[in-house]
């Protein structure tokens, strides 16, 4: 039994426990631990309940700071201006290590002084009850000072942007004498001289740093880049774009590569005439990162050289997209995207090129239709995100992906994803799914959503099974967002981009619309992360008849008239309403779609 005097003797207890966020059986042992603890400073409720029991911190502390009245800072660290975050960044800088290891230690941060009281500095604390607030508050020098409170993972992020860590790869690096060049006069590649090279060199962390970095900039690939004259460029794909981020010189471009190879699991060091691919898994800034590394042979002006291209993709499952809010689906797209998702049957197919966020999208989708009660089968080659509660199956030398396609109906599955239909076999078992009463989503390489329909009939695939196994096709893109911290409203249109775009200058006067300037947030381009754009072409009765009825090929405009009746907005119209609401460019836009 709970005692009936808890209130008095333990509030926060008290209110958790008629909140139902603890149960009694956890008070009471909590309680107990309360009683016996053992530390020099006596630890609350709460902070047990975290510590000794492994309760989400957020959940314990934001009813730690509703019951004593502490304000929470809602912000999103990666839209604080740059001011700001220099100001917090020199109030930190400018304390002692004591000090600012505190700080650290117990996450603690100086946010701002208060716009109404210039000397009350406002202390941001993930535990606004923590015993070292004043301390930290005597030792800032803050005459006057006001506690607020700040969820974990916003603390976090924000420490991250204010105080980037240390890459200790490149410093190391730095602390190498400098390299001498090795002139190579044989036709061969002297291994022991390879050896030599890789081992006098840091070129080990050259590579981990590079790891490292381009996860830390938020990069979805690093590119290892051999040149002539014994260099190697590396660099990261942010945002769609490539961006130089070092280049090695006086180093073998082999030993580089070696190092690359030596450091990946399932690849060769000594084979340097066909395609190789690997695997590298590394704990970064407390989380375990995946890279999927691929090795090409590629011809060199200098015919000494074995020149290697490597292109490591970085699978962060901090990016994995559960909430379907998030993905950009707007109006009849985000509408005929539910209702068939959350049909019992049938097929979702995303198709774009590479690169254009079609696994994210696919991945939010299934999020949203598993539970327990589902057996949900995911067949990828390769597997690119971990997704809780489906079992992904193993694609080896044993069981290709052919196979697993094969055996898959076997297997009692409610809710299938095939990574992608490459082929006329894969593309008839996955219609064959969706046609037995099985939800199937799956991918196909097509501009747009129309054409994917005549891909399909291309393929062989008669065109009753298309129509009526098909739920949804959306076609996807992905477009540059503009930087919030320095966009600026267009004052005049370029004539030639709107007239070549078919746009009309006078309507679109009538709309606020944004472009890219160019700061340190964004490194001067105008523009910070991506948003999609979609197409959506949902499976109504008469679009079902205009593809049963095909001739000798599918009659696409046909499907794409009827389709914009029903409400479609093809791909370009998709991402001129997204510059409407200010989030990216005309140009932008225009560069990333074609005319529909």
């Amino acid at each position: 039994m709970i005692d009936t005097n808890l209130e008095m003797t333990d509030k926060i207890g008290y209110l958790l426990f008629k909140k139902g966020i603890i149960d009694s059986a956890v008070l009471e042992k909590a309680l107990a631990a309360k009683a016996n603890d053992k530390g020099k400073i006596k630890r609350n409720l709460a902070q047990i309940l975290v510590q000794d029991f492994n309760y989400d911190h957020d959940t314990i502390f934001r009813e730690v700071a509703i019951l004593y009245a502490f304000r929470e800072l809602e912000i999103n660290p990666d839209e604080i201006p740059q001011r700001r975050i220099e100001a917090i960044k020199q109030m930190m800088n400018d304390t002692n290590e004591q000090l600012k290891n505190q700080m650290l230690e117990h996450k603690i941060i100086p946010f701002m002084y208060d716009d109404r009281m210039k000397d009350k500095l406002i202390l941001a604390a993930i535990d606004p009850t923590d015993r070292n607030i004043p301390k930290v508050a005597f030792g800032l020098q803050a005459k006057k000072y006001e506690v607020v409170y700040i969820k974990k993972k916003d603390f976090e992020r924000l420490i991250q942007i204010v105080l980037p860590p240390e890459n200790v790869y490149l410093k190391a690096m730095e602390e190498v004498a400098p390299e001498i060049e090795i002139e190579r006069e044989e036709s061969t590649l002297d291994e022991e001289e390879l050896d030599a090279e890789i081992n006098k060199s840091a070129l080990i962390n050259l590579v981990e740093g590079a790891l490292l970095e381009g996860v830390r900039r938020g990069a979805s690939d690093v590119h290892f880049i051999p040149r002539a004259g014994n260099k190697t460029e590396i660099n990261f794909r942010i945002d769609g774009k490539l961006q130089v981020w070092h280049v090695q010189e006086n180093t073998l471009p082999e030993a580089v590569v070696a190092v690359v190879k030596d450091r990946s699991k399932g690849m060769d060091r000594f084979e340097r005439e066909k395609a190789q691919d690997g695997f590298i898994q590394r704990d970064i800034d407390g989380n375990i990162i995946r890279f999927r590394v691929s090795v090409l042979p590629m011809v060199g002006t200098e015919l000494k050289n074995k020149f290697e291209s490597v292109v490591i993709r970085i699978l962060d499952d901090r990016k994995v997209i559960r909430d379907i809010d998030k993905l950009g689906l707007a109006g009849y797209a985000k509408e005929v995207f539910l209702k068939a998702i959350n049909q019992p049957q049938g097929m979702v197919i995303l198709t774009g090129p590479t690169g254009s966020g079609k696994s994210t999208t696919l991945v939010a989708a299934l999020y949203q239709v598993i539970d327990p009660s589902v057996n949900v089968l995911t067949v990828e080659d390769p597997v690119e995100y971990v997704i809780e509660g489906a079992r992904q199956l193993k694609i080896g030398y044993k069981m290709n992906f052919e196979q697993a396609i094969r055996s898959i109906l076997r297997h009692d599955p409610d809710i299938v994803l095939v990574g992608e239909m490459r082929d006329k076999e894969t593309a008839e078992v996955a219609i064959k799914l969706a046609n037995t009463g099985h939800l199937t989503f799956s991918t196909l390489h097509t501009n747009d959503a129309p054409s994917a329909v005549a891909r399909l009939y291309k393929m062989g695939i008669e065109p009753f099974l298309i129509a009526y196994a098909i739920n949804l096709i959306v076609a996807q893109r992905l477009v540059r967002r503009l930087c919030p911290d320095c966009k600026k409203k267009v004052a005049n249109f370029d004539e030639s981009v709107m007239r070549a775009a078919g746009l009309n200058i006078a309507e679109w006067r009538n709309y606020v619309v944004y472009e890219p300037k160019g700061c340190d947030k964004c490194n001067k381009t105008g523009y910070k992360g991506r948003l999609a754009i979609h197409e959506a072409l949902y499976f109504t009765k008469e679009i079902r008849e205009i593809i049963v009825r095909s001739g000798i090929e599918v009659d696409e405009e046909k499907i794409r008239l009827q389709a914009k009746k029903e409400g479609m907005l093809n791909l370009r119209e998709a991402g001129l309403e997204k510059v409407k609401l200010g989030l990216t460019s005309i140009e932008e836009v225009i560069a990333s779609t074609s005319e529909g």
